[in-house]
């Protein structure tokens, strides 16, 4: 985990909204929905990831964004949008 994340993690609020993860050159490899973003994408940092599809995700993750709604129905439909 590159210190850009580390910072990025310790800022996440705990409201519902959507995360994207993009590559070291900007490109977005994945986009999730979350009603508390803070326990949703730190999720996606911890050691006990054993699924190989999800470590090697995590792998080529260099740099996230969220986007803040007001609720998880709202967090539902930007995924869908963003899709």
């Amino acid at each position: 985990m590159n210190d850009l994340i580390k910072h990025k993690l310790e800022l996440l609020p705990n409201n519902p909204g959507c995360y994207l993860h993009k590559d070291k050159f900007g490109n977005i490899i994945y986009v999730g929905k979350a009603k508390n973003l803070k326990n949703r994408v730190s999720s996606y940092f911890v050691k006990t990831i054993e699924d190989p599809k999800t470590q090697a995700l995590v792998a080529r993750i260099y740099n996230i964004e969220t986007l803040v709604v007001r609720s998880e129905t709202e967090a539902l439909l930007l995924e869908q949008n963003l899709i």
